[in-house]
């Protein structure tokens, strides 16, 4: 059984994050995001393994134009709404959407 304690990757994380963010616009986000914490759940307790849910995070990632896109709409999300980026952290993807909170807050 996997350890409880296993973080998702970076590509996961900007995947929920944006899911999370976008749900009260649509359900459609709302819907994916229960269905990729459910995925979550099936890693952890062993029902699934990693690889074919990061192969569904890639593929959900590819329709909303990858990673970075990813990650900046959802930056941009939180900026319009609140007006700073408040996630801190060293792991990849705080590290790649302060980059972006950054070159936002700029302009």
């Amino acid at each position: 059984m996997t350890n409880k304690s296993e973080k998702p990757t970076p590509e996961a994380k900007a995947l929920s994050l944006f899911l999370m963010a976008y749900k009260t616009k649509d359900p459609v986000y709302k819907e994916k995001s229960k269905r990729i914490n459910r995925l979550w759940s099936l890693v952890l307790r062993g029902d699934m393994s990693r690889t074919e849910y990061m192969e569904e995070v890639q593929t959900m990632l590819s329709s909303y134009g990858g990673y970075s896109e990813v990650v900046e709409k959802t930056v941009r999300y939180y900026i319009d709404k609140t007006g700073e980026w408040k996630l801190q952290g060293d792991d990849k993807y705080c590290v790649d959407a302060k980059a972006i909170a950054d070159q936002i807050l700029k302009k």
